[in-house]
Parts: C-alpha cells; sequence; structure tokens
C-alpha cells in the first residue's frame, strides 16, 4: 500500500514539473516576441522566474519519491521489483536527465531575457519549445512497455 501511495506522489510530481517543463520555453517565445513591451516583458519574467521555481521544488520532489522506489525494493521484500536486471530504467533516467538540462538551460535563457539579453530567434524558440515532449515521450514508453 505504502508503494502504492510513493508511485502516486512521485507521479503526481514529475506531471506538475513536466508542465513547467512545457510551459517555459513558451513564456521565452513571448517574451521574445513582445520586444519593446516593457511592462509586458518584466510581467512574463516574473511569471517565468516563479515557474521555474515552482518548477525546482517540483523535481526535487519527484526525485526523492522516484529515489524511494528506485533504492526500496532493496531493502523492502514487500515492495515489488521495479528494476530488477532490467535495462530500459538507465535509458529512462537518461532521458530524465537530458530533460533536466533541458530545463536548466531554459533557466539560463529566462535569466538572460530578465537581463535584457538576446534570446534564440522566434523560429528557433518555437522548435525549442518542441524538444522536451520527445524527451517526455521516450521516457513515458520505457516505463510503459519496458522494452529491453
Amino acid at each position: 500500500m505504502a508503494y502504492l501511495w510513493v508511485k502516486s506522489l512521485h507521479l503526481l510530481f514529475v506531471i506538475a514539473w513536466l508542465a513547467s517543463v512545457f510551459y517555459l520555453p513558451r513564456i521565452l517565445l513571448n517574451i521574445n516576441e513582445c520586444a519593446g513591451q516593457q511592462a509586458i516583458q518584466e510581467r512574463l519574467v516574473l511569471m517565468g522566474k516563479r515557474l521555474y521555481r515552482f518548477g525546482h521544488t517540483m523535481f526535487g520532489f519527484a526525485f526523492v519519491f522516484g529515489l524511494a522506489l528506485f533504492i526500496g525494493h532493496y531493502f523492502l521484500e514487500a515492495l515489488p521489483n521495479v528494476v530488477g536486471t532490467m535495462k530500459w530504467i538507465h535509458a529512462k533516467l537518461a532521458l530524465v536527465a537530458l530533460l533536466f538540462a533541458y530545463f536548466i538551460y531554459t533557466g539560463i535563457l529566462l535569466k538572460r531575457a530578465a537581463g535584457g539579453g538576446k534570446l534564440m530567434s522566434t523560429m528557433a524558440l518555437r522548435w525549442y519549445n518542441e524538444l522536451p515532449i520527445l524527451l517526455a515521450l521516450g521516457a513515458i514508453y520505457l516505463v510503459i512497455a519496458k522494452p529491453f
């Protein structure tokens, strides 16, 4: 029963974190598109900073509950063997690491925008906005299919 609660909490915090991963690049795109409109840019930067902080908190909780799932089965016989000899978990964790690096880089771009620095072109930001969807899809597929 506790295993299912920990797994549910992990999933909840992953979803909350991914919301910030998906939306932060959109805020950057909006900042880029409203160049010259200082009040709107300041509001978007403030929103971005708050969302970035929220995302870090959600990632922290997702990480703690995920770590409990990963390590817990080694110590408690009652937990199902989540990892075992399966290799899919390593690929999933690699995709999560890439998503986290993407999230951190988005924060760097937000800081640059807050300081008045130049961002990528609008078209580049639109493509940049799509990358986490592919990474998340890969991680979700690995968790569900456990292909190897």
